[in-house]
């Protein structure tokens, strides 16, 4: 069986799967966040968020890596889009009083069920957009698509936070399942195919040759390790809507514009890098750029100023549009075609449970040390990050990109 190769279209409605999908799961987070503090009044339950999320988000990543590999780079993704409307209408259900008994057990019963759904959309996006794209097109796709996931960033927050205070939470619910069944639809409409790329062989084999890849290349490690490491410890967005009670005294419109701010930046940021992308300098720009974040993150948390706090936070999304777009341009030129569900599978390892980790543990430091020097506190630690992977990592610190072509 050849591969039948993909035209234009099919790279469009790829991005369309892909906004679908960040414009469901940023609504679904304000709208979750909000709710659980509305019940709890407690930074620590918001924490507990990502922490639901990201337990059977880790127990499931790796196999399903492996089923991309070697079963279906397509329908995993596209079962994983269903049971995320499943998991929003479950939410819209709570939210709406038919189920009036533990709401907040509920909510983290969904999370948990969302976060297995998650372990399979960025292996199977990863791996269709290799299957789309010849390896010459990589970057600027990736600035593209970069793009289009921070445009996601932007409105979905702040949609939520509009359809919270406008029609209620149920609403917003609503609309998250009806876009991840739209993002269900893209990824089946897509025309290119392709033989399964890999012989099948024993599922802790496979997983194991996909390990082995990714601690045996300096440049891969180090990439993915920097990245987790700045989310894990810098993050401040799930922290949000402490600051939005607490110290700016506002309401849920505010929440969710700050929340995309972030976006902000990083959509300006990937359109950039989608004209002019960065060809030279790319381990550095890399560092710079994770650096500059948690220097951005620093000054958030220092700001009482409402409008210099959301400055600093699209300023951290710049940065991090950078960071996101070096990340992975190298993790797509540097991962052969047999190994991409499992590798993007370890990078979500890395990068996605980071996320959800990052707000556990900013829950945690913020009812030890406080809000505010808790966010400072992990901005200190990013640039202690970025200091270690430059002394650790010295291929990634020199990486030209045209050394991976």
């Amino acid at each position: 069986m050849q591969r039948v190769p993909a035209d234009s279209s099919d790279f469009v409605r790829l991005l369309f799967f892909r906004i679908s999908i960040v414009l469901a799961y940023q609504v679904m987070a304000v709208v979750v966040g909000w709710h659980i503090y509305e019940l709890t009044h407690d930074p620590l339950a918001l924490g507990l968020i990502g922490l639901t999320e990201v337990i059977p988000y880790f127990s499931c990543t790796l196999f399903a890596g492996h089923a991309i590999d070697h079963y279906s780079r397509r329908m995993f993704g596209v079962v994983a889009a269903l049971l995320l409307v499943f998991n929003a209408l479950t939410l819209s259900a709570v939210s709406a009083g038919l189920i009036s008994s533990n709401p907040s057990l509920w909510i983290y019963g969904s999370i948990a069920v969302g976060g297995l759904a998650r372990a399979f959309i960025s292996p199977s996006y990863s791996a269709m957009f290799a299957l789309i794209l010849p390896r010459e097109q990589y970057a600027r796709a990736s600035g593209i698509g970069s793009s289009v996931f921070q445009l996601g960033l932007v409105v979905g927050p702040a949609l939520g936070g509009i359809l919270i205070g406008w029609a209620g939470k149920t609403v917003a619910y609503c609309l998250a399942a009806g876009l991840c069944l739209c993002a269900s639809v893209a990824l089946l409409s897509i025309r290119a195919t392709a033989p399964v790329l890999s012989e099948s062989k024993p599922i802790f084999a496979s997983i194991s040759e996909g390990l082995q890849f990714v601690f045996g290349n300096q440049i891969v490690l180090g990439a993915q390790s920097l990245d987790m490491f700045a989310v894990l410890l810098g993050g401040a967005v799930s922290m949000l809507p402490a600051f939005i009670h607490d110290v700016y005294h506002c309401g849920p419109e505010v929440l969710g514009f700050l929340r995309a701010a972030p976006a902000v930046g990083g959509v300006m940021t990937g359109l950039f890098l989608a004209r002019r992308p960065i060809n030279n300098h790319g381990g550095r720009w890399l560092l710079v750029a994770v650096a500059g974040f948690g220097l951005c993150i620093i000054s958030f948390a220092l700001m009482s100023n409402l409008w210099f706090a959301g400055l600093f936070l699209l300023l951290s999304g710049v940065c991090d549009g950078v960071s996101v777009v070096m990340r992975s341009t190298i993790m797509q030129l540097a991962t052969p075609d047999a190994m991409r569900g499992r590798v993007s599978a370890i990078n979500g390892i890395f990068i996605g449970s980071s996320n959800e980790l990052g707000a556990f543990e900013s829950g945690i430091a913020a009812r030890l040390m406080g809000l505010i020097p808790s966010v400072v506190f992990g901005g200190v630690m990013t640039l202690g990050v970025v200091l270690a992977t430059a002394r650790c990592a010295p291929k990634l610190r020199q990486l030209e990109l045209r050394q991976l072509h």
